[in-house]
């Protein structure tokens, strides 16, 4: 027969075990700060591999630092990440595969990247959609996370005054700088 002892720790190590194997595949988590406050984003490398890849490439080399919310729409979505807040444009890498139809929607508070007319044109640029934009995961706009914490910055951001800067529609008034972009736990 077992004694309790025995069956205790077998059952520690389990559960200790299972705690161990939840932690080593838990998601990327992104800590956006921006002026206007804190934004947490939890990527999903399963179904968006290669965009959470890259998104995390420019994190990790700080590229974001410095770059701003240029195109503002209340009621749809907040874009940044490519342009400095004299509205130049930061070199940005090749672009990317389009994950596009992962099953991750375009709903209130996702990440999604922005792209040109061309499908696999996403590079720097992402979007945080203020509202369900379903129309976009058909247009094949590819979501790869989603705000945790932080959606009342996002509406923040999103009700800010815009209207045209150096030729750029729906830009804020007064600029949105993203001040950092940090995975979890680092600096």
């Amino acid at each position: 027969m077992w004694d309790k002892a025995f069956l205790a720790a077998v059952t520690l190590a389990i559960l200790f075990g299972a705690a161990l194997g939840a932690a080593q595949t838990a998601n990327p988590v992104v800590v956006m700060k921006t002026s206007k406050g804190d934004i947490t984003i939890e990527l999903d490398p399963l179904k968006a591999p290669v965009t959470v890849k890259n998104f995390l490439s420019y994190v990790d080399e700080k590229f974001y630092d410095g770059t701003i919310f240029h195109r503002v729409m209340k009621g749809f979505m907040i874009q940044g990440g490519g342009l400095t807040p004299d509205y130049i444009e930061k070199k940005a890498k090749p672009p990317i595969k389009n994950e596009a139809g992962n099953g991750l929607q375009n709903r209130r508070g996702s990440i999604a990247m922005a792209r040109t007319q061309d499908l696999n044109s996403a590079t720097c640029q992402f979007y945080i959609n203020h509202v369900d934009n379903f129309p976009l995961d058909e247009k094949k706009y590819a979501v790869f996370g989603r705000v945790i914490t932080g959606l009342d910055v996002v509406d923040a951001i999103a009700a800010v005054s815009t209207g045209t800067v150096k030729g750029y529609a729906d830009a804020p008034r007064q600029p949105i700088t993203i001040l950092s972009a940090r995975r979890a736990g680092t600096k």
